[in-house]
């Protein structure tokens, strides 16, 4: 990580440029785990930013020597992954006695790529969820992602295949991490 790197709450007038990194991230970064069309329909159906995690004050946005370098968030809430154009899952509260949090919608520029912001920003979230009781954090992890959260301890709990409305299918893995 460089002395330039800075981790802050994410505000709703980032949110454009936020989904305009995001669609790059997910273009350059998926090459190889994704085809272009699967990525293309996951921009369009799954990658995003979720505006309910940035009013929640739950969503980061990295800056690397003062250029938007990535983003992502936890969250106390049951959707699993997904951004504002089609969430997954109910959007009721998490109970932290039983519940894992959710780690969501982590995205690197591409050219932040392997600098220390994907952990960062782990960081940072796993910090917020642990200081308000969670004892585990869960994910949807994209092909690209799975080997960045099993470096940080993460385990497979499931592989998944979400049929997108357009008919294009994307595979996921479900992780879940231990924090106690």
């Amino acid at each position: 990580m460089t002395d330039s790197l800075q981790i802050k709450p994410s505000t709703i007038e980032e949110i454009p440029a936020l989904n305009v990194m995001i669609a790059e991230s997910a273009r350059e970064l998926s090459r190889g785990f994704y085809t272009e069309q699967e990525a293309e329909s996951a921009i369009r159906f799954v990658f995003g930013v979720d505006t309910a995690l940035v009013k929640d004050g739950s969503y980061f946005t990295a800056w690397l020597d003062g250029r938007l370098a990535g983003c992502g968030g936890w969250s106390r809430r049951n959707t699993l992954y997904g951004g504002d154009q089609r969430p997954v899952g109910e959007d009721d509260f998490l109970d932290p006695t039983h519940d894992a949090a959710r780690i969501r919608a982590f995205f690197v520029a591409p050219h932040a790529a392997r600098r220390g912001v994907g952990m960062a920003i782990f960081k940072a979230c796993r910090d917020a969820a642990w200081a308000h009781g969670f004892k585990r954090l869960e994910l949807m992890a994209t092909l690209p992602g799975v080997p960045f959260y099993r470096v940080l301890g993460f385990e497979k709990m499931e592989d998944v295949a979400d049929t997108l409305p357009d008919g294009v299918t994307i595979r996921f893995e479900r992780m879940g991490l231990n924090l106690a």
